[in-house]
């Protein structure tokens, strides 16, 4: 497999720490005659809904055991694609969607091929939403490590400067048990050493709280859309697909992913923590 085993938590916005409180009286059970009737399925399911439980390979699963007192922990840096890069990153992503039709926006979860029907559904929910470059891997923390954690981030990311960042190849990867593979663009020059950098000083923080680190040779990305199991010939097959297609274009009309470096946050459960901001 030529690409990059990428490790995600397909469940970060899960709060591994709270749980529901039960109360001591039994509740009063209503009359049969009182109880309404269930709403139609199709009321409570948005457009394009995706039923995984009906999929063989099954839905979303942890990267990790819940337990109660653990919370979910991903540090990243926010990008937002630019405006002028979406054009053409909506072209690649219809090519992409006609090689290999199971593919799913990344957290927003509707289908690539739903989405291509109509342009501006496309750049609004795929490709204006906020994409992340992990700087370590998503893992699970105890309550009582979140607060040295968040210090320990904070003090280590204290004097850092703006840099470009360019995503500049399209790359795929599989997570470590091969449940899901993602379309992504990958940074190989401008802002690859400072990723770097920043990776292994996350990797630091990690160590003192006896967590797992990132890989030895981090490939820092943004993944755009995902597929069910590890289907890495048809998108390797479809990456070059789109690698012709776009060399083939002029300088002006390639696809041109330049983002600022602007911050680094910290999501615990589902609270936000902004570990570092650099004014512009």
């Amino acid at each position: 497999m030529d690409a990059l085993m990428a490790s995600y938590a397909s469940d970060t916005d899960s709060d591994g720490g709270e749980s529901a409180s039960v109360s001591g009286g039994a509740p009063e059970v209503p009359e049969p005659s009182a109880l309404l009737p269930p709403p139609p399925l199709d009321l409570l399911q948005p457009p394009n809904f995706v039923d995984y439980s009906a999929m063989a390979q099954g839905g979303r699963v942890r990267s990790f055991p819940h337990v109660e007192g653990n919370y979910a922990v991903h540090v990243y840096i926010p990008v937002v694609i630019p405006s002028d890069a979406r054009k053409q990153l909506a072209l690649s992503m219809k090519r992409a969607a006609s090689l290999v039709p199971d593919l799913y926006a990344v957290d927003a979860d509707y289908a690539l091929s739903e989405l291509c029907k109509d342009e501006q559904k496309l750049e609004k929910v795929l490709l204006s939403r906020e994409f992340h470059v992990s700087l370590g891997r998503p893992v699970a923390v105890q309550v009582h490590q979140i607060d040295s954690f968040i210090a320990m981030l904070r003090q280590k990311f204290q004097p850092q400067q703006q840099y470009w960042m360019e995503f500049n190849k399209w790359e795929h990867f599989v997570n470590d048990d091969c449940t899901r593979s993602f379309v992504s663009l990958e940074v190989t020059r401008t802002g690859l050493p400072e990723i770097t950098r920043q990776i292994l000083m996350v990797d630091e923080v990690y160590r003192l709280h006896g967590l797992p680190e990132f890989y030895t040779n981090p490939r820092p990305h943004i993944s755009l859309v995902w597929a069910l199991g590890d289907v890495s010939g048809k998108l390797k097959q479809a990456l070059k697909d789109i690698e012709k297609y776009q060399s083939s274009m002029s300088s002006l009309q390639k696809c041109n992913v330049r983002c600022k470096f602007s911050r680094v946050v910290c999501k615990v459960g589902k609270k936000v923590h902004d570990i570092c901001k650099v004014a512009d």
